[in-house]
């Protein structure tokens, strides 16, 4: 067996975490190559002393390796998605951070969970992303231009509202005026589009959830549309500029500009430990249960 591991370094939690994965999967002939600054970063720590394979760009990642392990939390993870891209590696998650949904796999009972990986026994669980494009084009976003969350638009450099026209499949929808809006993925919909008041979607779900930010409108609601649905948005405001994100990748978009934001053709495969589903996260998570009237 061959894995990729790529992780975030959190002194209090993770140098455990990593010292029983490089243990296991030594003792268990697994093949280790870690992504160069992670591994540079291990070795300053002097938690390895071992020499390894590395790799520092999805080219160097290829159909040899049977899964990437991400060390830390959702949003290692979702750094890691760059790393992989239409691959289709399956990435496990090793929850190293606080509340995540994706990194599903938790520190007790860690060499259990790596034995199901080594062992095969899991399910994949595919992941819709997001491709967004800017015309005129934004040569920061077309190098990288996907999206496992969301995709949003917000304000810039002011308190003013934001005006987003916003289209589906070239119908006009609706001008949203609020501090921003965002597209958010079934996977995106446990993010910040539920903080801003957006359903949860299950992962499987063949849906996209747009959301607005603040809405000055009260009526303008969280809309749940077919995943096959072509969104265009304009967004006007007195600054010359608004911000666009990609999950944490962030650029400055001239107002008047067009984004297209559509699902793309690959997925992300997740892997599904054994015990270890999306409903038992959110209950777990969401503390669903606590009542206890339950």
């Amino acid at each position: 067996m061959k894995v990729a591991i790529y992780g975030q370094y959190y002194q209090n939690s993770t140098e455990p975490i990593i010292r029983d994965i490089f243990v296991f999967f030594n003792n268990n002939g697994v093949e280790m190559v870690i992504e160069a600054n992670f591994l540079q970063m291990l070795y300053e720590k002097q938690l390895i002393k071992k020499e390894y394979k590395t790799f520092a760009s999805h080219t160097e990642l290829d159909s040899s390796f049977d899964m990437m392990i991400s060390i830390g939390g959702d949003g290692t993870i979702l750094r890691a998605t760059t790393l992989v891209r239409d691959s289709g590696i399956p990435i496990l998650g090793v929850n190293a951070g606080r509340l995540g949904f994706l990194a599903s796999v938790q520190k007790d009972n860690i060499e259990q969970f790596l034995r199901f990986a080594v062992e095969k026994n899991y399910k994949i669980s595919k992941r819709s992303m997001l491709a967004l494009h800017c015309e005129p084009e934004i040569e920061s976003i077309s190098a990288m231009n996907f999206a496992m969350n969301e995709v949003s638009v917000s304000r810039k450099d002011t308190t003013s509202m934001i005006t987003i026209e916003t289209f589906l499949n070239g119908e006009f929808l609706n001008s949203y005026w609020a501090d921003g809006l965002i597209i958010a993925t079934p996977t995106g919909s446990t993010g910040y589009s539920l903080s801003c008041g957006g359903p949860i979607l299950t992962p499987d779900a063949n849906s996209l959830v747009i959301t607005p930010i603040a809405p000055h409108n009260l009526t303008a609601r969280p809309l749940v549309i077919p995943d096959d649905t072509e969104i265009k948005l304009r967004v006007t405001g007195r600054e010359e500029h608004y911000l666009v994100s990609l999950d944490s990748r962030i650029a400055s978009i001239a107002k008047e500009s067009v984004l297209t934001v559509r699902k793309t053709p690959f997925s992300i495969n997740m892997v599904e430990i054994p015990g270890e589903t999306f409903l038992k996260t959110l209950r777990h998570k969401l503390l669903w249960g606590e009542d206890k009237r339950n």
